[in-house]
């Protein structure tokens, strides 16, 4: 008598797929220290080398360059007979971990020596400083596609699932990096969990080899499903994916831009943009996986062809959205980040499929998929300098929303073009893309003319603003009445009347009661003008150097009667540059003061010019008995950091002023500076008019020691005494306000 036996699925398929879980676990966390190290570098060398245009475009491109030559080595070394993938990233995770230990005091030294040099010799030691991390991170893709292939037979399966696992891991990391590890740790415990991570990844992978040492002689011999050859040209799909890099790369920075001016240039608002858009590519990628397998090469291709479609109606429908649902509040950000996804989700997919389509499932599988990626990674780092440096200087959001659409029309166009199909099918999938190009131009102009206005206002505005000044360097409005906004945010007005204070400008005429004679002034940020009109007016000025990082600023002063002065004015210098790179690059400056009124706390990179460190090197460059005067923006944390890194100071309405010796507060001195005041040869206050002098008895009282606009850094001590420092490494008010932990 025989027995019947339950059918079994093989060996070989339980051990493929157990594999293939094993090495999607293991390339997610892979992702995970990935996306922190980015972020933390970033921020890092930001500080070091300044946040304008300039240096951000440089440390955004280095990190592309790095991934894309790292891709290339991992090509050429999959291409070895006998590649142990698994054992490989194990060593690339324990060697990422090691450099990432020591990575932030590698930066800060190397930050010191080179500050001063040329901007193409600092673009190449950016490249270097992270070039070996990227090279390790850049090569697991080809490796582990090459490794996964060999058991599969499905390319653009291989590239979906693991680019889907990878991606979700960064998304994954952004999102607690906003929410936890940046606002509670700080950065250096950012950079120890990562390195953490990194070790449990490595040593995973290594033991996992060592538990299916035979793995790659194995796979080669697996049987597989005969995989469907190419069916477009190599190098087609490589100008594909440069193209969808640069497109993806610059919807990225576009979608950033946006809702970034939305919230006032938040942190929060970075962390949730890239978490959106680093989701999206997952979610694509991961059903570009199940289409490869699932479906015939050429379904795939017109599948493929729909989502793009998809992404350009989505792209062009983002800031009509945003314009029309501003009224909602903070519920347009939500909104804003479910298009981010939807538009990412669809871009993200492109890469699984244009590896399906081009690549061979053969020895060369590793090294074209590493051409691909390359190319892809050359695309965003193209985008980065081309749209992050140029187009963003000349082009408007609404312009840029157009552009975009019109090149991911182009791509779409591109692909319907190499379609097996016939010439109706073409024709008809061609008329559609130009139908979403055309429908998306008009609803762009007509819809989203007012999305700065609205989203400013949180509402439906009646009224344009007077001026809109857009740049590499942001977004700068002014309304009707003269009040300005950089990137959304509160920025000053255009007034410089002390009579008819609507701005706080009895702040830098109080300059003269804290110093006797401030003969030579450093103001970092310039904004409306007003208080370097005031300031260079001052009579005991002899000199004010300005550093500003937006030169749009100019363009709108020189409109302005009340403040257009400044431009001609001898007295005045003015820089544009990151006003702490510029300090650092220039430590035989000293001034008699040091005055900045300050942006708001919170904002993104504010605590450059907030923390700790940066007062330390304020005060270096200040002459015996100087001061620093500076806006806290009401942050108790900024006042307790400003009266512990200075012996003396206080608090004068919501600014501190601190400095290494005690303040020199002289009422009749002020007095005398403000009865003497001119700016344009108009006098501030007429001595002989009964209202300018109770004015100024006003005043005296309303602002004397002991009142209540005045707080001595003592009292002030005693006052915040549960209020942490702020420092370059905890980041300040950056991401815990907005959690309202601060």
């Amino acid at each position: 008598m025989t027995t019947l036996e339950m059918p079994t699925a093989p060996t070989s398929t339980v051990a493929g797929s157990t594999r293939l879980r094993m090495l999607c676990v293991l390339f997610f966390f892979s992702g995970f220290p990935a996306l922190i190290y980015q972020l933390t570098w970033q921020r890092s060398l930001f500080r070091i080398f300044g946040v304008n245009t300039e240096s951000v475009t440089i440390v955004v491109t280095a990190f592309m360059v790095g991934l894309g030559l790292g891709s290339l080595a991992g090509g050429w070394i999959s291409k070895r007979k006998e590649v142990k993938a698994l054992l490989l990233l194990g060593l690339i995770e324990l060697l990422t971990a090691v450099f990432g230990l020591v990575s932030l005091a590698i930066f800060e030294q190397v930050g010191q020596l080179v500050s001063d040099l040329p901007l193409a010799i600092v673009a190449a030691i950016n490249l270097l400083l992270v070039l070996v991390p990227t090279l390790l991170m850049g090569a697991t893709l080809p490796l582990l596609v090459s490794h996964l292939v060999k058991t599969s037979g499905q390319i653009g399966s291989a590239v979906g699932t693991l680019y889907f696992v990878n991606t979700l891991g960064a998304g994954a990391a952004c999102l607690a990096g906003a929410t936890i590890i940046f606002p509670f740790l700080g950065m250096h415990a950012a950079i120890w969990i990562a390195a953490g991570i990194n070790v449990m990844v490595g040593v995973g992978a290594i033991v996992a080899h060592r538990m299916n040492r035979d793995e790659t002689e194995t796979s080669r011999f697996l049987p597989v499903e005969p995989a469907a050859q190419p069916i477009l040209g190599m190098p087609f799909v490589t100008v594909l994916a440069m193209l969808s890099g640069f497109i993806s790369l610059s919807y990225e920075i576009f979608l950033f831009r946006t809702i970034s001016y939305a919230t006032g240039s938040s942190s929060l608002a970075f962390a949730l943009t890239l978490g959106g858009f680093l989701l999206g590519i997952a979610s694509g990628a991961r059903e570009a996986a199940q289409a490869c397998a699932g479906l015939a090469p050429r379904d795939a291709m017109r599948k493929a062809s729909t989502d793009l479609i998809w992404g350009n109606l989505f792209g062009a429908a983002f800031l009509p959205v945003m314009a029309q649902f501003a009224w909602t509040g903070s519920g347009v950000i939500g909104i804003a980040i479910a298009i981010v996804y939807l538009i990412a989700r669809q871009w993200g997919a492109l890469l699984p499929y244009l590896s399906q389509f081009g690549i061979s499932v053969d020895q060369r599988t590793g090294m074209q998929t590493a051409l691909l990626y390359f190319a892809n990674i050359l695309g965003c780092a193209t985008g980065a300098v081309l749209t992050g440096f140029f187009l963003t200087n000349w082009l408007g959001l609404l312009p840029m929303a157009t552009f975009l659409l019109a090149a991911g029309t182009l791509c779409a166009m591109l692909l319907i073009g190499a379609l097996e199909a016939t010439v109706m099918e073409r024709v008809r999938r061609s008329g559609i893309a130009v139908a979403v190009l055309a429908t998306g131009t008009v609803a762009i102009s007509m819809l989203a003319h007012r999305v700065y206005e609205n989203l400013q206002n949180r509402g439906f505005s009646d009224h344009a603003f007077a001026h809109i000044v857009e740049n590499r360097s942001g977004i700068i409005t002014v309304d009707t009445d003269g009040t300005v906004f950089g990137n959304g945010m509160y920025d000053g007005r255009f007034n410089t009347d002390l009579k008819d204070d609507r701005n706080g400008v009895i702040r830098p005429y109080a300059l003269s009661l804290f110093h006797g004679a401030p003969r030579n002034v450093l103001m970092i940020g310039l904004a409306s003008g007003s208080w370097a009109q005031i300031i260079a007016s001052n009579p005991a000025v002899e000199s004010l150097t300005i550093v500003e990082i937006n030169r749009g600023y100019l363009e709108l002063i020189a409109q302005q009667p009340e403040v257009r002065s400044i431009l001609r004015n001898p007295k005045i210098r003015i820089i544009e540059d990151d006003g702490r790179r510029w300090l650092g690059h220039h430590p035989e400056m000293r001034f008699d003061a040091v005055v900045a009124n300050t942006t708001f706390n919170f904002r993104a990179n504010a605590t450059n010019l907030l923390s700790a460190e940066y007062l330390k090197l304020v005060k270096q460059h200040l002459n015996p008995g100087g001061i620093f005067f500076y806006n806290t923006t009401g942050s108790q944390r900024v006042q307790r950091t400003a009266c512990t890194v200075f012996p003396h100071g206080a608090r004068f309405t919501n600014h501190v002023v601190v400095s290494e010796t005690p303040i020199d507060w002289n009422f009749l001195r002020w007095r005398n500076v403000l009865e003497s005041y001119t700016i344009d040869g108009k006098p501030a206050f007429d001595p002989n008019s009964a209202a300018d002098q109770s004015r100024i008895d006003s005043l005296m009282n309303q602002y004397r020691l002991g009142g209540p606009m005045v707080l001595e850094c003592p009292d002030l001590m005693s006052a915040t005494t549960n209020d942490a420092l702020i420092t370059d490494d905890n980041m300040g008010t950056e991401w815990r306000y907005h959690l309202n932990l601060d």
